[in-house]
């Protein structure tokens, strides 16, 4: 099982990034996909999730109106827009792949740095 995520890296207050998570090794079309971040000496947070067929996404309240979450299950990714950057966004982001049908199964990457200068 792999979760590979990209599209991290530095970028000025007001900006825009876009994440990426490809996956492999499950049926990546039966798992819901969600984005989470961690910045230093905090705990990591949930920041959007995605159900299996994107009929539903869910964001937490500190970027609600400003990320995206997407998924292309052609391509076994899920993706995140992140628009109105500021540096409170600075943190790793990690996508997670939690299956549909047994919750207990979950799968983690290793997180792409984002930082955010003011």
């Amino acid at each position: 099982v792999q979760l590979v995520e990209s599209g991290g890296g530095l970028v000025q207050s007001g900006g825009s990034l876009r994440l990426s998570c490809a996956t492999s090794g499950f049926t990546f079309s039966r798992y819901s996909m969600s984005w989470h971040r961690q910045a230093p000496g905090q705990e990591r947070e949930r920041v959007a999730s995605i159900t299996w067929d994107g009929s539903i996404t869910d964001y937490g309240d500190s970027v609600k109106g400003r990320f995206t979450i997407s998924r292309d299950n052609a391509k076994n990714t899920v993706y995140l827009q992140m628009d109105s950057l500021g540096p409170e966004d600075t943190a790793v982001y990690y996508c997670q792949g939690r299956d549909s049908y047994a919750a207990a199964r979950v799968y983690w990457g290793q997180g792409t740095q984002v930082t955010v200068s003011s």
